[in-house]
């Protein structure tokens, strides 16, 4: 049906009601985005504001942060922040990507130490982002919508961890190498391939996740 138009030459109809939601969408959209920097303007000011503590039993530090819901732009931000170690700063958050994905929560920790050192706003030269470090094309497949919000980018990073781990059987250094690398250099090499910086990372988490285990059965 071709468009309709009144006499004011303005669209009407049915046309009319499409281009008044598609105006609507895009408002929401600018919305959404304009929260979301401003929710991430918070989160690096507090980080950096940990970054500069005296403190030093609290080193290294990451600002958490209420939902942006729930955050009232004129209150001052930094009563607004909790600064905690980063080891036991997204604790909740890898216990609750644990259960949902059946993963063992000490794997979440040891791949976020090795990819961010649980920085929630690193980001490598290559583009990857966030403390699972998802390359962009990567986050949208996983329904990530913002990479530096601690919680969709541990849901999403877990979420193709579990992909992952599934492909292969189970094969931990398989699906790491996968991780670091890409599964299409892993299938090229028909194991972990002859990389440096693969290698040392598939080493590294598995250390890591020695080192917990030693320690849960020294605390058992």
């Amino acid at each position: 049906m071709p468009p309709q138009w009144n006499s004011s030459g303005l669209l009407g109809g049915p046309e009319r009601r499409k281009s008044v939601k598609g105006d609507r969408r895009r408002k929401e959209r600018v919305a959404t985005d304009r929260r979301r920097g401003a929710h991430r303007r918070r989160m690096r000011t507090a980080v950096l504001a940990a970054a500069m503590s005296s403190a030093p039993l609290a080193r290294p530090m990451v600002a958490l942060l209420p939902s942006p819901k729930l955050t009232n732009p004129k209150v001052d931000v930094w009563t607004e922040f909790k600064v905690v170690p980063a080891n036991e700063a997204y604790e909740g958050i890898i216990q609750e990507a644990a259960t949902a994905y059946d993963m063992d929560p000490n794997l979440i920790r040891a791949v976020m130490q090795a990819e961010s050192a649980f920085h929630p706003y690193a980001l490598s030269q290559a583009g990857a982002e966030g403390l699972m470090q998802l390359m962009p094309e990567l986050s949208d497949e996983m329904g990530v919508g913002d990479a530096f919000d601690p919680r969709e980018n541990i849901m999403g990073g877990v979420k193709y961890l579990k992909r992952l781990l599934d492909y292969h059987d189970g094969n931990l250094d398989l699906a790491l190498a996968s991780y670091n690398a890409g599964p299409g250099n892993v299938e090229r090499y028909g194991g972990v391939p002859p990389f440096r910086e693969t290698k040392n990372y598939v080493k590294t988490i598995k250390q890591l996740l020695a080192a917990a285990k030693k320690h849960s059965a020294d605390a058992d």
